[in-house]
């Protein structure tokens, strides 16, 4: 029976035998367990119902059918229901010859419904959980920072702040239930210019701390019912970070970027479901609470099967560029006094760079957040605008700096790059022009080298190469050294 059809109706040649090999649970409990590559058993996850979408720790033991397919016995008692109607006797077997021309759902076709099967990883019993988070073993700040040191140039203030905050919430998910003091959440809100580094800032603390982490964009939220992702799907995103394994998810880390888009709109007579509707959905996550998100997807209406998972101990870090916080600032701290002889210029403040660090709680709600929302987010923090120090700083210093990768690139062609001081301040001096922060450099190096990643393969002689300020203000050529001239030094030495 495992490889038939099952179908009921008139002419149905099935008799009462073969139907008790089709429900009866004792011979098919472990006819369609999932197997992994090598045939061993994933007794690690838990088969989901087809048709309610609940896993077997909810919905109680399943009914496994051909191809593996499973239902639970509550939906198994309604297709019974729905085929013999109303007068049913529970305690006889159902008599196929007087059921109504009704056929169950070809179970081939049931199976090329769904898009993608999805399991949910089973939740370790609480008499065997153990203490999965050491406090011993948390970094503490000073080392976060150091880690954080060799990737990010600059920001000082700001990985401070989030190494401390980083730390302090790890400490509470560790002590949790230690005693009945309750650690509130230390969530951050982090603001800056585009381009000082706010999502690389995020993805370098995740790797560090070899922890799950989801990035999402609050440009695609909106209200649940609209077209959009709903907000729901942001725990989505960090639980297939974790490879559905909710207890993982559970201590991962949620960074939603473009975060001042969903600011309120100055126009309230419509309905605002991108805005601030996408605020007060998040009241709820941001707090912590249990939602019920689908398993390998965003929306819930799709054929997944729905887990279950906690947001008291998942950090929430927002980040935004806020791009006309400046005026609110401006605005704000132009109040004082307009006029008499004290009076501050209206362009007093017009110069300044480091205008951010001025922000406050006063200013994010004139902005358009909610104070629900800010209350929300105990820490905030502002990121500096970048010099052209720190870009000359960005192109050679960090571990992975855009200068190393190329040097490696041409070191596989046996070519030696270099660059002389001169032309990176050039290169930092474009990008500022650019306005787009640590982006723009990228993008000024990928130009100027593209002749010289191009013709460099043609010559074989080609040694080394050294870029020169004249290349990149485009008075002159790089200084190309071919292997023969490198010789040179070494047989007139002595």
């Amino acid at each position: 029976m495992a490889g038939q059809e099952i179908v009921a109706g008139k002419g149905a040649d099935v008799d009462e035998k073969d139907f008790r090999e089709i429900i009866d649970l004792g011979e098919i409990e472990d006819a369609g367990k999932p197997e992994g590559q090598d045939g061993e058993r994933q007794d690690d996850y838990e088969e989901v119902c087809v048709l309610c979408h609940r896993p077997e720790s909810k919905a109680g033991r399943l009914i496994t059918l051909a191809k593996g397919i499973c239902i639970c016995s509550e939906c198994m008692q309604k297709t019974m229901d729905t085929i013999q109607g109303k007068d049913i006797d529970y305690g006889k077997m159902p008599d196929f010859s007087k059921m109504p021309n009704i056929s169950f759902l070809n179970l081939a076709d049931l199976q090329n419904m769904i898009p993608q099967r999805q399991k949910v990883k089973k939740k370790k019993e609480k008499e065997e959980k153990t203490e999965s988070l050491d406090i011993r073993q948390i970094p503490p700040p000073h080392k976060i920072k150091a880690s954080l040191d060799e990737y990010v140039i600059g920001q000082e203030q700001a990985k401070k702040v989030i190494s401390v905050a980083v730390y302090n919430h790890y400490k509470r998910v560790a002590t949790n239930t230690m005693d009945e003091i309750e650690i509130e959440k230390s969530n951050m809100l982090m603001i800056g210019p585009t381009g000082s580094g706010k999502t690389y800032l995020v993805k370098t603390l995740a790797r560090l701390l070899d922890v799950p982490l989801a990035i999402a964009d609050a440009t695609s939220l909106t209200e649940a019912g609209y077209i959009g992702d709903d907000i729901e799907s942001v725990v989505s995103k960090l639980l297939a970070a974790a490879d559905n394994d909710v207890e993982k998810a559970e201590r991962g880390i949620i960074f939603i970027d473009e975060i001042d888009k969903i600011a309120k709109k100055k126009d309230t007579h419509h309905r605002d479901v991108s805005g601030e509707s996408v605020q007060q959905g998040m009241l709820k996550l941001l707090e912590g609470a249990e939602v019920e998100v689908p398993v390998g997807a965003n929306s819930k209406n799709a054929m997944v099967p729905l887990a279950t998972v906690n947001t008291k101990n998942i950090l929430f870090i927002c980040g935004g560029a806020f791009p006309d916080l400046e005026k609110v600032i401006k605005e704000r701290l132009n109040k004082k006094s307009s006029i008499g002889f004290q009076a501050d210029l209206k362009d007093k403040y017009d110069k300044e760079k480091d205008l951010f660090s001025r922000v406050t709680v006063e200013d994010i709600r004139n902005f358009g957040m909610i104070p629900e929302f800010i209350g929300r987010l105990p820490v905030i923090f502002t990121l500096d605008s970048l010099t052209q120090e720190m870009l000359v700083r960005i192109l050679k210093e960090p571990k992975n700096a855009i200068l190393k990768q190329y040097q490696k690139l041409l070191a596989l062609d046996e070519v030696k790059l270099s660059f002389e001081d001169e032309a990176l301040e050039a290169i930092a001096l474009k990008a500022l022009e650019k306005d787009t922060g640590a982006r723009a450099l990228r993008s000024i190096i990928e130009d100027f080298m593209l002749d010289i990643m191009y013709e460099i393969p043609k010559d074989d002689n080609i040694g080394e190469v050294t870029i020169t300020r004249e290349y990149i203000e485009h008075t002159g050529g790089p200084r190309i050294v071919t292997r023969g001239v490198l010789a040179l030094p070494d047989d007139t030495s002595g």
